[in-house]
């Protein structure tokens, strides 16, 4: 640091541009980020890492000012001063005060969105470096409570971890944070207080799937036990009722009309009532995506449309609505389905988006679904909001298995010892006998097997015994930190992939 130090009065007063140049090369223990250096006041701002971690550095020729707003071990001599900050709360907290675009904001006027799912509060830089290059925005802080749960973090940790990565890029292009498929009020304000902006609202527990699968006459019961405002409401507006849809039309019979009554409409309201709740805590600063897509059927037109001339009589303002779509979107692995089937049926979904309300059409488990981006994105003109999450995961098992394979030996054997315990959490249909035993595995081969649909499931579900597990997780972490840019390397070839082949416009 002693250098750092020496130079540190004569290049305190220079533009950023020169300290970043002066400051980036002259210590090899500690290196900065240079596109994190920023001068604030009487003092310096940089993100930086040594062999072992990474941290905020403030240097000043003042102990008083902006330094003395950050927690930290202060450091330094000779009249210069230093703090070496960890990468907790308080210091996001106080980053975000001081450069407000690391904080995340609301993208419902943003036209493509991307949801970059971030399990490790690591990946973050290799998806900037991706969508810099194209016109989309991305969501870099995206969690589930269910990944949350087996991660061990915080929706808090979340919006921290990007906060910090996001200043690490020196990235001003705004971003967002999703607390992802929220099922009651109460986790919504967790994800709120925490600073998320897009709250997607995952509706299968209120909305009544199972109705699809009713018969005529239990349709009729149950429709008949709805409040009689709302059957005279839906006689009204739907029995038998005609809509244009741009260039479709389509028709809401008598019984569909009532299925979709008995199936739907406690779900709209309670859309509607965390609608208000977001009104209330965010003003017009929020993104809500309605989710219909946690079923085991697929949502037909006539129910898509059902649903959102619903939320549009409730005067929800919605940003995205995730349908299910035909076929299988696994996790981590390409669609199956018959793609001209995809194709006609998602057609449908694209125009009912543009004619009621031009939302986005958001595609839940969209990691790798490389057969039906092209499809995806012309039909939908690139308005849409693509979710991935357990894709930049399996980049990071990627890098393991080629940069430290006894690890990854590791890592595989614990998948393995706990696919029993998690395979309920996910829908996988892959045969996992099919993947080769590790012991008869070269080393060379073993980076291969992230290319195989189902190691690929293996290791995407299993991520949250691997990351519990205290013999692997340092271990883990040490080896991501030590291959830091091979990892982002790899998240920016692989996520301009999934951009590129989406039809997202290149810069």
């Amino acid at each position: 640091m002693k250098k750092i130090f020496k130079n540190v009065p004569s290049i305190i007063d220079a533009n950023e541009e020169h300290i970043r140049e002066t400051i980036h090369h002259d210590e090899s223990a500690i290196s900065f980020y240079r596109n994190s250096i920023h001068k604030k006041d009487n003092a310096i701002i940089a993100m930086a890492r040594d062999h072992i971690q990474k941290f905020i550095m403030l240097i000043s020729v003042s102990e008083n000012g902006i330094i003395g707003k950050f927690s930290g071990e202060q450091i330094g001599d000779d009249g210069v001063y230093a703090k070496k900050c960890p990468l907790n709360a308080n210091n996001a907290e106080v980053l975000r005060e001081l450069f407000p675009w690391t904080a995340p904001v609301s993208l419902r006027n943003r036209k493509t969105t991307i949801g970059c799912g971030d399990r490790l509060g690591l990946a973050s830089p290799g998806h900037i470096a991706a969508v810099k290059e194209y016109d989309v925005t991305p969501v870099l802080a995206q969690q589930s409570m269910r990944e949350l749960t087996l991660t061990g973090r915080t929706y808090r940790n979340v919006v921290d971890d990007a906060a910090f990565l996001v200043y690490q890029c020196g990235y001003k292009d705004g971003y967002g944070a999703d607390g992802d498929h929220l099922k009651k009020i109460s986790d919504i304000d967790v994800a709120l207080s925490a600073g998320m902006p897009m709250i997607t609202l995952d509706l299968s527990e209120v909305m009544l799937a199972a109705a699809g699968d009713w018969s005529d006459s239990e349709i009729e019961t149950a429709f008949n036990s709805l409040p009689q405002d709302v059957i005279s409401r839906i006689k009204k507006t739907y029995f038998d009722k005609t809509f244009d849809i741009g260039a479709l039309t389509i028709k809401i019979d008598v019984p569909t009309a009532k299925r979709c009554a008995v199936m739907y409409v406690k779900a709209m309201d309670f859309a509607a009532e965390v609608h208000e709740h977001l009104k209330e805590k965010r003003g017009k600063e929020f993104d809500l995506e309605i989710s219909i897509d946690e079923t085991t059927s697929p949502t037909l037109p006539e129910h898509h449309l059902f649903i959102v001339k619903e939320l549009l009589y409730r005067k929800v303002v919605f940003t995205s609505l995730a349908p299910r779509f035909i076929g299988e979107f696994q996790k981590g692995i390409d669609y199956i389905g018959n793609l001209n089937e995809f194709s006609k049926q998602f057609a449908v979904h694209a125009e009912i988006a543009k004619a009621c309300g031009n939302y986005k059409v958001s595609i839940h488990s969209g990691s790798d679904k490389f057969m039906v981006f092209p499809t995806i994105g012309k039909m939908t003109d690139m308005r849409l909001h693509l979710k991935t999450a357990g894709t930049s995961w399996l980049e990071a098992v990627r890098v393991i298995a080629e940069k430290d394979p006894v690890l990854y030996r590791v890592m595989h054997t614990c998948a393995l010892n706990h696919l029993d315990e998690v395979i309920k959490l996910y829908h996988i249909t892959s045969d996992m006998s099919k993947i080769p035993a590790i012991d008869s595995l070269y080393d060379e081969d073993l980076p291969k097997l992230m290319e195989m649909n189902e190691a690929r499931q293996l290791l995407h579900i299993t991520y949250g015994p691997i990351l519990r597990d205290p013999a692997i997780r340092p271990l883990f972490f040490a080896a991501l930190h030590a291959h830091e840019k091979y990892y982002y390397e790899k998240l920016k070839y692989h996520f301009e992939k999934h951009l590129s082949l989406l039809g997202a416009i290149k810069k």
